[in-house]
């Protein structure tokens, strides 16, 4: 969910108080004497206030700097979230030796009671202030509040100046611990127009504007200030849970771009919001963009023999990204474009996926094949803001290739991965189609690839109690990549076998199929031996059928969840159970059997029983036909996995016969 309002000049002024900073240097007592957090007592801390602002100001010479201070004040319960909330990481960005970020005047106190009851204070050393360098234009200033214990107080304040006006700062109301206020106050000079937007599914319980007359000055320039106030009291803690995208598209937030800008010299509107259009042109004349793109030559030359002889489109595809897998190794990195070239990623025989998708667009272009450039925002890295088009909202490129009546959405930087077929990161709401001769354009990044896995039991109960025959597993589709990722990891099949770990199941014997096949469903055959009763001297045996990944709890826990379950893919999961029992016992209770489908056909889990003589089967089945559902749809799927556990628990009893 997003809202998207404009920071205008002629905001509507509200009649509201303002934001104000509450005072540093204080503690109440009942703060101090606060046992639990009554709208949420299962927390182990809570932000008691907390205050940003964020100016535009001038410096004594003359430049432009950006000023963000931050105020809060924090209450721990107990020790659980000392490491988490009681230690501070502030990112700062160095564009060179004279432009850079910097953090200063940074003050904490922590507040305690001793064992008198008298309240004490350890300020801050601002010894215990590092500077780590993460990269070469990055550096995070970090430090860990004194004298934590459990009960304590603490209270953090700094400021963070910036020379980077596009880079306004974002406001996250939401975090990991709930807070009885949050508040957010920016000062905007009518030399600068930002558009804002807010994320989450908190709404504001404050925001206010008004007009600062005459606020900022450059020169005989002069303008008012949009002074505008965005808060939310009793925000509750960001929940993480499974099966969601990046948790940035749900924490409740405020984040701003530069949309354009006034000289102050002569009032000339500096634009920097793009159209569309405008980044079309941006990538198509940029270098390590849309002149990699123009290199068909170069790949023409690097593929001339890899398709030699070939003359479908779909096989010349196929040969194409098989090549270029194997040419270039990726080194982890994410990126939409080519800074140093494919012709020196070829050459080096790496690159990032920048590198190596843009090689693989050009070299099916030049051999004739239609292919486009998909930039894209991975699943950790957001969705894309698609009202207001921003290039730094994009972390990675694929192809897509047109062949026939089908398009073909390919990655190259693994060589694991099948032809069609996406890694999990790149399923990710929507990409931006480019291309060097038309128009940009999005397309889902949803795809029809699923993941799929059948397991075989065909077991023997023993005389002496224990289970013999063999189990089986197929995986296809992104299953059947996932494993081959998990063998690949090991120096020999023989290794891998070595480290599967299966409870009371000892492997016997194991042959692994179609695992340099990557169109093929990979298949896995071991001989078992299960440890499963002492001896048969009972009149009566109970056994589970559920043998293998029993769900031993829900993963989903909340009441309710405001943001949807993102599986990435449909999977379907079954077990097929053939058992074969001695001739002296017969079944004496066989299983009820469980059907449960989600709403609208949003998938299922079903058991089956059939039985002749001395053997019986029991299947079942998780199908989970979406790759997305909704909050609306949340109880459902948290009621089928209930469903599930509880049909784990059923037992069928094996009688011996008189």
């Amino acid at each position: 969910m997003k809202r998207t309002l404009l920071l205008l000049i002629t905001f509507m002024i509200s009649l509201s108080a303002m934001a104000q900073d509450f005072p540093y240097g204080e503690v109440d007592n009942a703060a101090l004497e606060m046992k639990k957090y009554d709208r949420d007592t299962s927390a182990h801390a809570v932000v008691l206030n907390e205050y940003g602002t964020t100016r535009i100001n001038f410096t004594n010479d003359y430049h432009i700097r950006m000023s963000f201070e931050y105020h809060t004040k924090i209450k721990f319960f107990d020790n659980k979230e000392f490491e988490r909330e009681g230690t501070f990481e502030i990112p700062i960005y160095n564009g060179s030796d004279m432009v850079y970020e910097e953090v200063e005047d940074v003050k904490g106190i922590t507040y305690y009671k001793d064992d008198n009851g008298i309240v004490q204070q350890v300020a801050l050393d601002s010894k215990k202030v590092f500077r780590v360098k993460d990269s070469k234009h990055w550096t995070t200033v970090k430090f860990a509040m004194p004298a934590l214990r459990n009960g304590c107080v603490i209270e953090v304040s700094y400021r963070v100046t910036s020379p980077y006006d596009f880079n306004f700062h974002s406001w996250y109301f939401q975090s990991y611990i709930p807070k009885v206020n949050s508040e957010y106050e920016v000062h905007i000079p009518g030399f600068w127009n930002y558009n804002a937007s807010l994320k989450g599914y908190l709404k504001l319980t404050k925001n206010t504007a008004k007009v600062e007359s005459k606020c900022f000055s450059y020169g005989t320039s002069s303008a008012d200030c949009s002074d505008i106030v965005y808060g939310i009291s009793n925000v509750p803690a960001f929940i993480q849970e499974d099966y969601m995208t990046s948790e940035k598209n749900y924490r409740s937030a405020v984040n701003f771009q530069l949309e354009e800008e006034t000289d102050f010299n002569n009032g000339a509107k500096i634009k920097y919001a793009k159209s569309w259009k405008d980044l079309d042109y941006l990538l198509k004349t940029e270098s390590s963009f849309g002149g990699q793109l123009k290199r068909k030559s170069l790949m023409g030359e690097k593929i001339a023999s890899v398709i030699a002889n070939k003359t479908d489109q779909l096989e010349k595809a196929k040969a194409i990204y098989t090549y270029i897998k194997n040419c270039i190794k990726w080194n982890e990195g994410k990126g939409f474009s080519s800074e140093d070239g494919i012709k020196q990623a070829i050459e080096n025989h790496a690159g990032n996926s920048g590198d190596i998708n843009l090689a693989l667009v050009t070299a099916l272009n030049a051999a004739g094949i239609p292919t486009e450039a998909v930039l894209l925002s991975t699943r950790e890295h957001g969705n894309l803001n698609k009202l207001y088009p921003n290039l730094e909202d994009f972390n990675y490129v694929i192809a897509k290739a047109n062949i026939g009546d089908k398009s073909y959405l390919l990655d190259a930087t693994d060589p694991l991965l099948p032809f069609g077929m996406l890694p999990l990161r790149c399923i990710n709401d929507q990409g931006r189609v480019f291309s060097l001769d038309k128009p940009s354009y999005w397309i889902d990044m949803a795809t029809q690839q699923r993941e799929n896995v059948t397991y075989a039991l065909d077991l023997t109960l023993q005389d002496n109690g224990k289970l013999k025959g063999t189990v089986t597993r197929f995986s296809s589709g992104y299953s059947g990549y996932l494993k081959r990722r998990e063998i690949k990891k090991y120096n020999s099949i023989d290794e891998y076998v070595e480290h599967i770990e299966l409870k009371n199941i000892k492997i016997l014997k194991s042959e692994i199929a179609n695992v340099d096949s990557l169109d093929q469903p990979l298949g896995e055959t071991y001989e078992v031996e299960m440890n499963q009763y002492n001896d048969l001297n009972h009149g009566r045996l109970t056994f589970s059928p559920f043998l293998l990944n029993q769900l031993t709890t829900n993963p989903f826990k909340l009441a309710e969840r405001d943001y949807p379950v993102d599986w990435g893919m449909p999977s379907d999961e079954r077990y097929i159970v053939n058992i074969h029992l001695p001739a002296q016992y017969a079944i004496e209770n066989p299983p009820q059997g469980v059907a449960f489908a989600l709403p609208n056909q949003g998938g299922k889990f079903f058991t089956n029983f059939e039985s002749d003589n001395q053997t019986f089967t029991f299947s079942y089945d998780t199908r989970l036909d979406k790759s997305i559902y909704g909050p609306e749809e949340y109880p459902y799927l948290k009621e089928l996995y209930n469903k599930i556990i509880l049909a784990e628990k059923n037992e069928i009893v094996f009688k011996k016969k008189s």
